[in-house]
């Protein structure tokens, strides 16, 4: 049975993800900040959360005094090179949210640091605001998805990127259809790599399908883990 790590500063933010892991039968750990920014050898899937802004200088800005950010300058030091350990190691990664921005930041990539529509701004913490997204035929994420085309997802984000702060090595997989935001991303250059911008967890709130990402994930990630017993 493969171990899923779950990037997030503790355990309280991270119970949405764990419980998707947990009632599909897998285990997990929580990783959180230890001092060392090692990723722990036992893992065989990684799950980058949700979370507050990265910090502009990540990608080589600086802070817009009117994107109201909220960075957590202490996350990127040690989640970004646990992200890059787990990228040599070519292991199964899920970024969700904050998640997918961090994967295309530490690809090259660059961030809008404030775009608008894309969340409640009145009520943040409430129910998410939705929006259709096109996804892409041809992609893993549309093979995984069963097809691609339109589709309808919740927004719970201030930050993203375009066309025009993706890093080149990446594939962006869906786009907001009315600003061309980038809704998804993966690596063609990795098994198993995919970023999505919307809060996949919360699956009560989006088609049934969407928990198939988390299916495809765990399942590639038990791949992982034999391809790695094997040898």
């Amino acid at each position: 049975m493969p171990l899923i790590g779950i990037s997030s500063p503790n355990k309280q933010e991270a119970e949405r993800y764990c419980k998707a892991i947990s009632i599909r039968g897998y285990d997990y750990i929580v990783i959180g900040n230890t001092g060392a920014n090692v990723l722990p050898q036992s893992l065989h899937g990684i799950i980058l959360t949700g979370g507050l802004d990265i910090d502009p200088n990540q990608y080589g800005q600086s802070p817009d005094p009117t994107a109201s950010l909220n960075v957590s300058s202490q996350r990127d030091q040690w989640e970004i090179p646990i992200l890059k350990q787990a990228l040599e190691h070519n292991m199964p990664i899920l970024g969700i949210c904050r998640g997918m921005q961090l994967l295309n930041v530490v690809f090259g990539g660059k961030l809008i640091q404030d775009i608008g529509g894309h969340r409640d701004i009145e009520n943040p913490e409430e129910k998410s605001v939705f929006h259709q997204i096109y996804l892409s035929p041809g992609t893993k994420l549309a093979a995984i998805m069963g097809s691609g085309g339109f589709i309808r997802v919740n927004s719970q984000h201030h930050q993203g990127l375009a066309e025009a702060q993706k890093a080149p090595s990446l594939l962006a997989s869906a786009y907001s259809l009315e600003d061309g935001i980038i809704e998804a991303i993966e690596s063609p250059n990795h098994d198993w790599v995919i970023g999505v911008q919307w809060h996949n967890e919360l699956e009560e709130e989006l088609y049934k399908t969407f928990g198939n990402i988390f299916q495809a994930f765990l399942e590639r990630s038990e791949r992982f883990e034999n391809n790695i017993n094997s040898h």
